[in-house]
């Protein structure tokens, strides 16, 4: 490439900056919201600011930002919204949601005012506060909808246990939307959650008190690895959660004991590339940039091998290992 080209391409990158800013506003705001609702003829930029409560000239700026990075349509006077960007960061119920994305990257780069130190001393953020996990919230439905359209077409015995009933637990469950949409789906089954951090802990239980599920689904406030039900539950469960784990192995092996014979230990999560050409992709170029934050944190993702290795050292030899379309993996063992 020449010179020009590189700073085109990493020029780019700024443009990119800025629109992930734009998304992020835009969904946080309610702007995309209030523009898909008043399809087709859409809005103008001072009509969005009082929908929304905002600064005209804000809002005229962040319209003119939106159009630039093609995240919206602007004619010079209303701003409409293409039905398939909309799709991607509003319907959070597809696989292919990207709005969550969106909220954590900005939210968690936030904290972010420390990584040049940890990069020179290899220390590691305190605590991460609630608007972070609030984030992650935002940020799971995506694993939900992945979980109810790829994993349980992926693995029909799975769906078929859920459908006859039975016990399931989740584990670091965070505000509890997975627990919900499996009650929901799933009327004979019967839940419990497990979440330590304080405000995940009480939007779990305020979001299933409000879902009007609590005579099934139970939230209880402890560490992941202290899970005193061996033996007692059909499905054991982690979405994108055992990498946040402060000990993974002692979660994953106090998990394996709950499961009955018969049951099923599953972890849906997103693994590092595995090759150079994988890292170069766009999908690797993410995954990438959230092992700097999760590494930030104290934690890890790693690679395929990598959470296999997980379940080597809980004494189960071969789980099962199922890629899905959207790029997430599902590890699976059941015990005999």
């Amino acid at each position: 490439m020449s010179i020009d080209d590189r700073f085109d391409d990493l020029a780019a990158s700024l443009d990119g900056f800025y629109r992930t800013w734009a998304a992020y506003l835009g969904l946080e705001l309610g702007l995309f919201r209030r523009i898909r609702a008043a399809a087709p003829s859409g809005l103008t930029p001072a009509g969005l600011a009082t929908q929304a409560g905002c600064q005209p000239e804000v809002i005229e700026t962040w319209v003119r930002l939106a159009h630039a990075v093609d995240l919206v349509d602007f004619d010079g006077e209303r701003a409409t919204m293409d039905e398939h960007i909309a799709a991607v960061l509003l319907q959070d119920q597809r696989p292919e949601y990207l709005g969550g994305q969106f909220v954590s990257t900005v939210v968690s780069s936030l904290d972010h005012d420390g990584l040049v130190e940890f990069a020179r001393t290899g220390r590691t953020m305190d605590v991460r506060p609630p608007r972070y996990h609030r984030a992650i919230e935002a940020l799971t439905a995506q694993d939900i909808a992945v979980f109810f359209q790829e994993g349980l077409s992926a693995l029909p015995d799975l769906a078929a246990s859920l459908a006859g009933g039975g016990r399931v637990l989740d584990i670091h469950c965070g505000g509890g939307k997975w627990l919900i949409a499996v009650a929901t789906r799933f009327p004979e089954t019967n839940l419990v959650g497990v979440e330590l951090e304080p405000d995940s802990l009480a939007r779990a239980i305020r979001h299933v008190q409000e879902a009007g599920l609590a005579d099934r689904i139970s939230i209880e406030g402890r560490p992941g690895e202290d899970l005193p039900w061996p033996g007692q539950f059909d499905l054991v469960y982690f979405q994108d959660a055992i990498h946040d784990q402060p000990n993974p192995v002692a979660s994953l092996t106090a998990a394996w004991a709950c499961v009955r014979p018969g049951g099923r230990l599953v972890v849906l999560d997103w693994c590092l590339p595995e090759s150079i050409e994988e890292s170069r992709s766009l999908h690797g170029a993410m995954m990438w940039g959230i092992q700097l934050d999760q590494l930030f944190q104290g934690t890890r993702l790693w690679d395929h091998a990598g959470f296999v290795s997980l379940f080597h050292a809980v004494g189960i030899a071969e789980p099962g290992v199922v890629d899905l379309p959207s790029g997430a993996t599902i590890f699976i063992a059941q015990r005999g």
